[in-house]
């Protein structure tokens, strides 16, 4: 068999664009060259472009996702998607692929249009009884209630964009006073809005993938952050610790993996996925799903990898070879 034509896309329309350019240029410089044929895809809100390791440049079409020179067009095998944030995280190009009848590494659209909702989302997942925290919804427009917000969830709180990632537009609300100028900061990320009671207690990161047809927790990593919560800074400024594999008691490790286990399998999640949970009274509570979370070399999911014993690029290689035989 030849190689096969491998787009690693990145970039997105998001603020979270920088961030997935690194994720994107770890996963192009990694890949096996021995299986792949690799370009980089970059997309912006203005140009969709490609490269490849000669540093040829193309440009990608939005109708059919082939890269376009002067000399010649080429079709795509499979697509490898990190961008986190729209058009990739949110299902807008997992229904594109779809369509074109592309594999990608990503969830399917309905799934991560799904899960990119944190509001849906978490609706879905209780209704399957898992543990969460206390919650309340508002969109842009409507009138900010803080007496019932205070009922409902009490302090302190998280007031959080309900479609963004990398903790943009998260704040922690300790007191009253604060909400309403944090709700309004937060709809600069989104017209949509989650509240939700602080869970106080320790705090995982939980990868899980899926490969040789077998659904696989990674070992789980403990936060422990310098900062109120683990913030944008936390996660790329080194503002956070992070030990991998967690050292919590055996009954927490088991429940957290059940629970990891059985929500991937419950929503039909695909590739590797990261969660977060916070243990409350021993119970993992799950706060959010990343369906393409980061890859970059100060990212969890390479030190989970690295502490399973792995190289990322047999990493890699797993995910993308169950892609190509489901398909």
């Amino acid at each position: 068999m030849g190689k096969k034509k491998l787009g690693v896309v990145c970039g997105g329309f998001t603020s979270e664009y920088e961030i997935s350019l690194l994720s994107g240029k770890t996963v192009f410089n990694t890949l096996d060259r021995s299986l792949w044929e690799v370009f980089l895809i970059t997309i912006n809100q203005n140009t969709w472009s490609a490269t490849d390791d000669q540093k040829n440049h193309y440009t990608v079409s939005k109708g059919n996702f082939s890269l376009q020179s002067e000399s010649n067009t080429l079709d795509l095998d499979l697509i490898f998607n990190v961008i986190h944030g729209a058009p990739g995280e949110n299902g807008q190009l997992a229904a594109l692929w779809e369509l074109l009848n592309i594999p990608f590494s990503s969830c399917d659209s309905y799934t991560s249009g799904l899960t990119y909702n944190k509001r849906d989302c978490l609706s879905v997942l209780r209704e399957l009884n898992v543990p969460t925290a206390k919650h309340y919804s508002i969109d842009h427009g409507q009138n900010i209630d803080t007496d019932a917000i205070e009922r409902r969830v009490g302090f302190p709180c998280f007031v959080k964009a309900n479609r963004a990632g990398s903790s943009f537009g998260v704040f922690k609300v300790k007191e009253k006073s604060q909400l309403t100028p944090c709700i309004q900061k937060a709809f600069k990320e989104d017209s949509q809005i989650i509240i939700e009671s602080a869970l106080e207690g320790r705090e995982v990161s939980v990868g899980v993938a899926a490969y040789e047809g077998e659904i696989l927790v990674l070992p789980i990593t403990e936060i422990i952050t310098e900062n109120e919560f683990f913030d944008y800074a936390a996660k790329y400024e080194g503002k956070s610790k992070e030990i991998t594999p967690a050292n919590i008691p055996l009954e927490w490790k088991e429940k957290t993996e059940k629970w990891s286990k059985e929500i991937y399998r419950k929503l039909g999640l695909k590739g590797v996925v990261r969660s977060e949970f916070i243990f409350v009274d021993g119970e993992p509570h799950l706060l959010e799903i990343n369906t393409v979370p980061g890859i970059t070399t100060k990212s969890i999911i390479p030190q989970q990898v690295a502490a399973m014993g792995m190289d990322l690029s047999r990493f890699f290689n797993l995910l993308l070879l169950e892609i190509l035989d489901k398909k």
